[in-house]
């Protein structure tokens, strides 16, 4: 199998009503606050934008999150080649 072919485990992501986000396929949760979540899921970095951002329910064994709070963007970006060119996650995603 090649090195950058990837078997990729099932991700969904559903929103409801703008308040609510039900998240499966999520590898690791690197910051969050009421303002801004961000995860790296099996399809990318997933920034999620708004106010009032809560994390209610987070089980990594199952790579499952619950977020409430007022949803404003959603935000995907590749997270293949991170830290192999020196540039920050953070530098890569504000471009």
């Amino acid at each position: 199998m090649d090195e950058k072919q990837q078997i990729l485990k099932g991700h969904k992501l559903n929103i409801n009503a703008r308040k609510t986000a039900n998240i499966t396929g999520v590898n690791d949760v690197l910051s969050f606050d009421a303002d801004e979540v961000l995860l790296q899921t099996e399809q990318g970095i997933l920034m999620i934008r708004g106010n009032e951002l809560h994390v209610n329910r987070l089980t990594l064994e199952k790579g499952e999150v619950d977020i409430d709070g007022r949803i404003d963007s959603l935000t995907y970006s590749d997270n293949t080649g991170y830290g192999k060119s020196g540039e920050s996650l953070f530098g890569r995603l504000f471009k």
